[in-house]
């Protein structure tokens, strides 16, 4: 129960309390119907949609030491800074007290979870200390103000009861003075935050929040861990049997959570998603300390798979503030290792590189390479790039998608400012315009690029002027030169799961609002329009195909060197085929044959090829045996053939091109033999005015008429 403040002479005068009178006007002496009302608030006191989650959790005993010097300077650096005639504290310049070397992460968390807080009721705070006459009472160095701010936001959430400290605790002397300052203020500072809250009508000052600030600490609460499956080192097929060992189950999605279970992300095929409440379980098995299992929030993934729509095998990539690490390895296990290089751009620190390195090698990721320039500061044109083909920009934010900012702060090494706007629900229109500038800056930038054929602009904003605005402003400026083309905008690469996306996705562009299931995101992606003048190669786009797999069964010739090196005009080919299951494999040849110019006949006398079964039932009943096959690479007549030709064979190729058959051509067997019909015929408008022309043994004869 709060004890009424004792009315003596510590307490002060009310003239000198009142700093902030428009927040403070109380009278020293409390109603019978305020004391009954404080006591009710007490007993109903951390009621609400936050605090029931938190019924089953022990109850706090206080953090170490270290942990509130550590969270005194994150709060004097993102501390709200107040107008000269509406300062309530004064808060030093310099760092309260040398800054404890840490590396343990749990207790960095804890930091800044303290320093939020705190942050978060910074105003409530001030006053509760000027109400309770702590200041301008108690004499306490000016550093040591946000010692005191953060402490006492633990001290209220205690509710007002000691700290538990253990003999193995490192104890600081700046912690203990302020612990017994605020010890011996109790009473008074626990009847301060009574008034405050009955002048604000709120059961706890977790109701004296913006809307907005309380909207995103229920998510917070419930959104669930997002992970991905390092393919270089287990499938996710191998991780969802593991799990299933462990004696986790697997649900069809996250609406369908119970303790242990887990689900399948429906955009990645590789992300899974658990409840909350299992990271610090999961994070001490083997699967997440052998890296086969890592932990990042699906934007990133999402940003990643729709890279990897976007290349093909050999294609090289280039990141642009990555943020977390995990991000370029989760990009590298999507990529062919052994033909593209992902390049990161902004490493300074030799250091840092040796580092990043060993990390990347211990997850199995060898195609990463780091750049030490930042990306502005990278030329277009650098020797190093010509290979990029996809450029994934993801510039920094406002970050008001996110809804657990601390989270996104540690995973992604995000600048801690960004609990700022955070705190407030917000961002002002200054900043938010700075922001927006920085972002097209880096975009209009990365179009500069001329080798580059797609962008990838993700952000975790949900402001349209650092989303839609900064791309339409992109796309309107282009790119100068006639060498190169424009960029547009391209329909979504990810699979659309909800109406919202749907719709949203009429703009062509993705995203995903803030939900108890998902941070917001945002993506667009840019791609070059096509040149109407360019002319791609059949020949390139099958064996494009052939090396993707597309066309399994079917072999494609080789074109000889000699061969590239001529420059003779293609004749039209007429494929005498009545096997419609070969249609496709004829269509090929007839491509691959305009590069082959195979301009030689096979003597029926010496050599045959094999037909389908179709064309050899044509042949006369009376024939002999077939002979033996004699097989003869198709490209090994071709240099002799170029050499026999006449000089007018440039004039004759294009006379055939320009010829068509006459309907009464036919076929017929110069003996009684086998008729051979190759897959791939030359047409000629009369075989016997060239024939003594042509060397016999390199054609096929071709007779008009009977014998």
């Amino acid at each position: 129960m709060i004890e009424d403040p004792d009315p003596g002479p510590d307490s002060g005068p009310e003239g000198r309390m009142l700093s902030s009178p428009d927040e403070l006007e109380f009278s020293p002496n409390s109603s019978q119907h305020e004391l009954s009302e404080l006591s009710a608030l007490e007993l109903s006191e951390e009621v609400g949609p936050k605090d029931k989650s938190l019924l089953c959790l022990p109850e706090k005993s206080g953090y170490r030491d270290t942990v509130y010097v550590k969270a005194a300077h994150i709060f004097q650096g993102i501390r709200l800074d107040k107008a000269p005639d509406k300062v309530v504290l004064r808060y030093g310049e310099e760092p309260p007290i040398d800054l404890p070397d840490f590396e343990d992460e749990t207790n960095l968390r804890l930091s800044y979870e303290l320093a939020f807080s705190a942050l978060k009721y910074q105003d409530i705070l001030e006053n509760i200390l000027i109400d309770s006459c702590f200041y301008p009472n108690v004499s306490i160095p000016d550093a040591l103000t946000s010692l005191v701010v953060v402490m006492l936001y633990d001290f209220q959430d205690r509710k007002f009861q000691s700290r538990l400290i253990t003999d193995v605790e490192q104890s600081i002397s700046e912690v203990q003075e302020v612990e017994n300052l605020l010890n011996s203020f109790k009473t008074k500072l626990a009847a301060a935050l009574a008034r405050c809250r009955i002048k604000h009508d709120a059961l706890s000052i977790y109701h004296i929040l913006p809307e907005t600030v309380r909207k995103q600490e229920q998510r917070a609460s419930t959104l669930p861990l997002y992970a991905w499956v390092n393919t270089c080192k287990i499938s996710p097929e191998g991780i969802c049997d593991d799990l299933k060992k462990e004696g986790y189950t697997k649900v069809k999605s996250a609406l369908d959570f119970d303790c242990k279970s887990f689900c399948m992300d429906q955009h990645c095929s590789d992300v899974i998603i658990f409840p909350s409440h299992l990271k610090s379980e999961l994070l001490n098995i083997e699967l997440c300390t052998g890296y086969k299992l890592l932990f990042q929030d699906k934007s990133r993934s999402l940003a990643v798979h729709s890279v990897k729509t976007l290349l093909n095998m050999d294609d090289d990539i280039l990141l642009v503030n990555m943020g977390s690490w995990y991000t370029v390895a989760h990009m590298s296990t999507l990529t062919n290792q052994n033909t593209s290089k992902i390049y990161v751009c902004g490493v300074k620190a030799q250091t840092k590189e040796s580092e990043l390195q060993d990390l990347f090698s211990n997850m199995g990721c060898r195609n990463i390479e780091v750049l030490n320039e930042n990306f502005t500061d990278i030329e277009a044109k650098d020797q190093r790039l010509q290979k990029v083909k996809v450029i994934l920009l993801l510039p920094r934010c406002s970050g008001l998608g996110v809804s657990n900012p601390i989270e996104f702060i540690l995973n992604e090494n995000e600048d801690a400012d960004l609990l700022k706007d955070h705190s407030q629900g917000a961002i002002a229109k200054d900043k938010l315009h700075v922001l927006a500038e920085q972002q097209y800056e880096q975009l209009k930038h990365a179009m500069q690029f001329s080798k580059a054929q797609a962008i990838v602009y993700c952000t975790c904003s949900v402001y349209p002027e650092e989303n839609e605005v900064v791309v339409k402003k992109a796309l309107e400026l282009g790119v100068e030169g006639n060498k190169v083309q424009p960029y547009r905008l391209s329909p979504p690469v990810l699979p659309l799961c909800s109406a919202k996306e749907i719709h949203s996705s009429i703009d062509k562009f993705f995203k995903v609002e803030p939900s108890e299931i998902t941070n917001g995101c945002f993506l667009a992606v840019l791609t070059r329009e096509r040149d109407p003048s360019e002319t791609v190669s059949v020949k390139d786009v099958l064996a494009r195909a052939a090396a993707k797999g597309l066309l399994d069964g079917i072999e494609l010739a080789k074109t000889s060197k000699r061969e590239k090196k001529k420059k003779k005009s293609k004749t039209s080919l007429v494929k005498p085929s009545t096997n419609e299951g070969m249609s496709t494999q004829i269509k090929i040849a007839e491509f691959l044959s305009r590069e082959m110019k195979p301009h030689a006949k096979i003597s029926s006398e010496t050599l045959t090829a094999k037909v389908p079964a179709s064309q050899k039932s044509t042949a006369p009943s009376s024939s002999p045996p077939q002979k033996k096959l004699v097989k003869m690479p198709p490209n090994a007549l071709v240099p002799s053939l170029m050499k026999n030709l006449p000089s007018t064979s440039k004039g004759f190729e294009r006379q055939m091109i320009t010829v068509r058959p006459r309907p009464e051509d036919k076929m017929v067997a110069l003996k009684p033999v086998e008729i051979v019909l190759p897959p791939v015929m030359v047409t000629y408008s009369g075989a016997q005015a060239n024939k003594s022309q042509i060397p016999a043994p390199q054609f096929y004869y071709r007779w008009i008429g009977g014998i």
